[in-house]
Order: C-alpha cells, then sequence, then structure tokens
C-alpha cells in the first residue's frame, strides 16, 4: 500500500486521516503491517517523538478499523502486526518472555499504544499477531547498515560497558517467522520474534568483528553515546533480555540460531 498515488498493483490510503477503502482490502487472506518511522533515523526531538508515534498508530489503527467494519465472511483471517521487543523496557539480566509485565520508557510506552492500536480487530475476531521483533540482522539494513563502515574501518567497539543483553536474529528467520505466524490460526497475541541465542552487546561486537576480520577494540563510551544519540542513548544501552517462548513452544527452526552464524552470513 502507498500513501501516495496508487500504481498497477497498490492500493492508496492516508492513515494520517484514518482513510482506506475497505474494499481494497476484502479480497485478502492476511495483512502485514510493518510501518513505522526508523527509530535510530533522526535525533529524537519532541517532533520526531510523533512522527515515531504516528507512523505506528495512525497506521496500525486505521488497518484494525478497517478490518473491523468489513462483514465477517470478507474479512482478512489474520493481522500479523509489528511491534518492538522494547515492550518490555529494561530487564537487565532478568528474563523476558510473552508472560513478562512490560517496562517503562520511550519506546516501551511506545509499543503499549502501538499494539493497543490493533484492539479493534481483535475485537472483531481477526487472529491478531503481535511481532515484538529483536534486531534483524542484514548488511543492507536494519541494526547492521549503519555499522558497518565503522567495523569494516576496525572502528567498531561495545557500546558502553558491553554487558547489557541484545535480542537479535537473523533477517532469515525474521522472514521465515512471519511465515510461520501467517500459516499457524492457533497462535495470536504477542511473539517474541528473536534468537533463542541470548547474547550481550560485547560478544555481539566480539561476533561481528570477526564476521569481517577486524578487531573491535575502540569501545563507545556511554557519555559519547548521550551526545551523539540524546534521548535514544537510553535505548541502546537498554539492557532486554528476551526469550521466544511462543516460537520454542510451537516448534519453529531457527536456520541461524548462533550470533557468529547469523553475522558470518549477514555480512556475506
Amino acid at each position: 500500500m502507498r500513501r501516495d498515488a496508487r500504481g498497477a498493483a497498490e492500493i492508496s490510503w492516508d492513515p494520517a486521516a484514518g482513510r482506506l477503502d475497505p474494499a481494497a482490502v476484502a479480497p485478502f487472506d492476511a495483512v502485514v503491517n510493518l510501518s513505522g518511522a526508523n527509530v535510530g533515523g533522526w535525533r529524537w526531538t519532541t517532533r520526531y517523538k510523533e512522527v515515531l508515534r504516528a507512523s505506528r498508530v495512525d497506521t496500525t489503527g486505521t488497518l484494525a478499523r478497517t478490518l473491523a467494519a468489513l462483514p465477517a465472511d470478507a474479512r482478512p483471517r489474520v493481522l500479523i502486526s509489528s511491534s518492538g521487543i522494547n515492550w518490555y523496557g529494561e530487564t537487565g539480566d532478568r528474563v523476558a518472555d510473552e508472560h513478562s509485565p512490560p517496562g517503562a520508557g520511550f519506546l516501551a510506552d511506545l509499543c503499549k499504544v502501538w499494539e493497543a492500536a490493533t484492539q479493534p480487530a481483535r475485537d472483531a475476531g481477526v487472529r491478531v499477531v503481535l511481532m515484538r521483533s529483536g534486531q534483524a540482522m542484514h548488511k543492507s539494513g536494519g541494526y547492521l547498515k549503519p555499522q558497518m563502515l565503522p567495523f569494516r574501518l576496525a572502528l567498531g567497539g561495545k557500546l558502553g560497558n558491553g554487558r547489557q543483553w541484545m535480542p537479535w536474529i537473523s533477517m532469515e528467520d525474521w522472514l521465515a517467522a512471519v511465515e510461520f505466524l501467517l500459516e499457524r490460526d492457533d497462535i495470536a497475541g504477542p511473539v517474541n520474534v528473536v534468537s533463542p541465542d541470548s547474547v550481550t552487546n560485547a560478544e555481539f561486537t566480539k561476533a561481528f568483528g570477526a564476521a569481517l576480520h577486524r578487531p573491535t577494540v575502540m569501545p563507545i563510551p556511554a557519555f559519547a553515546l548521550r551526545v551523539a544519540l540524546g534521548g535514544l542513548s537510553v535505548e541502546a544501552l537498554a539492557s532486554v533480555r528476551a526469550r521466544p517462548g511462543v516460537l520454542i513452544d510451537a516448534g519453529f527452526a531457527w536456520r541461524y540460531p548462533d550470533v557468529r552464524e547469523a553475522l558470518a552470513a549477514a555480512v556475506r
């Protein structure tokens, strides 16, 4: 779907105004909602925080209300809606699964209202899956892309003390999880889309350097992150130790459960 003129295989809509033609959605069996401005794409000014919120809540709410407005026999059977593993906030060394309580902080609060925006679809009987995704690893985007150059120049290093836990997943496994969740009619609600192999930032940094055959001896101090990133630095230094309980119990098979194999594949 596009927010501008409609193309040959595209649907135009206006999520800011809450406009989406129900008839355009009715032919589909499933809707996958990945809308949301890049969290790390800009300094967190008050204005950009509102962009982050609107780009998630307006789009998700528009989709959910549109699905709910369709007759029961005409609406898609499932809505896969993106969310973030930051829903749990700072967990320290405590393991968080899908039954864990919500956390605090800007991203945790954002995830709460983001997920809540799907409620009209749930009330209408649509199976709604909330994908609480960790950092997806691929060299052309996401978490790795902005770090490729400094790490290739041997300027990469751990963030702060490096002891914070990092929820991650290979891009191949993330895509496979979407397909898996589309097909599993018995799964609804929150799903932690992360690898079962929890690693700290220091462990991740070492594995990333090894994948690129570069040393990682230049840590980035916490105060430098605060100067460079502002409010985003709090989230960059947060520890989220997440367990993909739903995927494990459902028998999902990760292709790259080990961070070293995942990073080696990502940079190839």
